[in-house]
């Protein structure tokens, strides 16, 4: 799989963008139905050819705006998406070691294909089962990312639901990175090649 900076920064702002859509979920009830389709049908985009089958430049526009704030000058950083990138990429290291998680993963998220005949990828049957994913395979391989927000928004079910479906979606951006020879070191020295990709690619 091809190895550039603009499939990497890609890669960071689909992350980012699933992240953000927590947050806008966590601390409002929001949520843009689209971006949430694209960021949980990546996790069903196992063996691409190249990045672009698994994400679509255009619509991460929330993405590559969250990655500037996060990594740019710091003067719009927000330490609650820090944290939760923190932790999804910790996570997605735990889960790249350990080899009975990543069956159990291919095994659980054969079955949502299945589902995915008969219901949209934001039906809440099929949430409810992408979030049962991450509570069962990726929540358990390391320290549990605790979002924060309105506690009327975090006790509705369904937004737990798309919260866990969400992060899961997160990991899968963050393997996508890593294929593509990201690491966390290039958040600190690459990070103003990385801003001024990103910058070039929001609409």
């Amino acid at each position: 799989m091809q190895d550039n900076l603009q499939a990497r920064t890609m890669a960071f702002a689909a992350l980012s963008q699933a992240i953000w859509q927590v947050q806008q979920l966590s601390r409002y009830g929001r949520v843009d139905e689209d971006a949430m389709a694209m960021s949980l049908n990546a996790i069903l985009i196992t063996d691409p050819d190249n990045p672009e089958e698994v994400y679509d430049r255009e619509r991460l526009n929330a993405g590559y705006r969250t990655l500037v704030d996060q990594i740019g000058d710091g003067n719009r950083k927000d330490v609650d998406l820090t944290r939760y990138i923190v932790g999804i990429m910790a996570l997605e290291r735990k889960l790249a070691k350990n080899q009975a998680a990543l069956s159990m993963l291919s095994e659980r998220l054969s079955q949502v294909k299945r589902q995915l005949h008969h219901f949209e990828i934001t039906d809440p049957q099929v949430l409810a089962n992408l979030s049962s994913i991450y509570s069962d395979v990726i929540s358990p391989l390391g320290a549990k990312i605790q979002v924060v927000g309105n506690p009327e928004q975090l006790q509705q079910t369904v937004n737990q639901n798309r919260i866990r479906a969400l992060l899961l979606g997160a990991i899968r951006a963050a393997v996508l990175w890593r294929q593509l020879g990201g690491k966390r070191r290039q958040l600190m020295f690459a990070r103003s090649a990385m801003v001024k990709t990103a910058m070039q690619a929001i609409k």
